[in-house]
């Protein structure tokens, strides 16, 4: 079987979110592969070519029960746990790497207003990229649809290559050897989710990352930004803050931006550092269950290579 593509509004990178002909946005819609099989080196090659060139792939009418999805994310690399490493606790799943996107809680019933399950749905409607904050970090993530609400929780996926193309050359000249410090509960502290011990802030050191990172596949920049980013090496926070919020408003302009809308049987598979998404608003009472498996960079940016490992505590 052979992979066929078929970019999303007949342009190259994607279609926009407001179906912008021409827009520079991620994302192909893919078949001809059935991934609840293993694959075969040459189908991992060229989901991973295709991955490269639109950082988005969608599958349609692909169910994968938890099985065929670890062994489908085993085929691309490592399996990343993510925020696991802090919080644990009672899982839905037979596999730790499988991470819960739904508002279901562990027994199995949809999750009251104030359960730390909706915090986490709130939280993924802020733009970001996978495990952005660890070292290593996310590269595909691959979210399978189970049950979807009739309205709402769609994701949306912004390009981080197209994003640095746009910068003006001032702007390009400016971030060019900065580092930002990515926190795994600088968002959470953001929306008030603060209830969390000592030893869960420190679980998961910051990370520092370059704001600019030439895939060493593709070759292509990217503007490396989200909302884990809370500090700037050699800026006060102030002033960081300020610039990293001015470029993920650039890097999220509607141009830039593929909305997926969700049907069950859904398989999409994103670039975390290509890419920053985010879920969008549905009704927290109704079921919404997606299952999602991560695996780890494995080959780093030449950026990412000269940036040392170890940070100061932050948030």
């Amino acid at each position: 079987m052979t992979l066929q593509l078929k970019p999303f509004a007949g342009n190259e990178g994607g279609q926009s979110a407001e179906g912008v002909a021409g827009a520079a946005a991620p994302g192909a819609e893919a078949s001809g592969i059935d991934i609840g099989r293993p694959l075969s080196p040459e189908q991992v090659k060229a989901i991973e070519n295709a991955m490269d060139r639109y950082a988005v792939l969608v599958f349609r009418n692909q169910p994968l029960d938890q099985d065929q999805q670890i062994r489908l994310a085993q085929s691309f690399g490592p399996l990343d746990l993510g925020l696991r490493k802090v919080k644990g606790g009672p899982h839905r799943f037979k596999y730790a790497e499988l991470a819960d996107i739904s508002n279901v809680t562990a027994d199995g019933e949809v999750a009251a207003r104030q359960h730390a399950k909706i915090v986490g749905n709130v939280a993924n409607q802020l733009w970001h990229s996978d495990s952005s904050f660890q070292r290593p970090r996310a590269k595909y993530s691959m979210l399978s649809a189970v049950v979807v609400p009739p309205e709402g929780g769609e994701t949306e996926f912004a390009d981080l290559r197209s994003a640095y193309d746009a910068l003006p050359p001032w702007r390009k000249r400016q971030v060019a050897d900065l580092t930002a410090v990515h926190y795994a509960l600088h968002s959470r502290f953001l929306l008030g989710d603060t209830n969390y011990t000592e030893e869960q802030r420190k679980a998961i050191p910051p990370a520092r990352w370059p704001l600019v990172q030439t895939d060493p596949r593709s070759g292509r920049k990217s503007l490396y930004v989200g909302i884990h980013a809370c500090e700037i090496d050699g800026m006060t926070i102030a002033e960081g803050r300020m610039l990293l919020m001015d470029l993920l408003e650039h890097a999220t302009q509607r141009q830039f931006v593929y909305q997926h809308r969700w049907q069950p049987g859904d398989l999409v598979i994103w670039d975390n550092t290509a890419t920053v998404h985010r879920g969008r608003y549905y009704d927290f009472s109704l079921r919404r269950e997606l299952r999602r498996a991560t695996t780890e960079e494995v080959g780093l940016s030449a950026e990412a290579l000269a940036v040392a490992v170890d940070v100061g505590g932050a948030g």
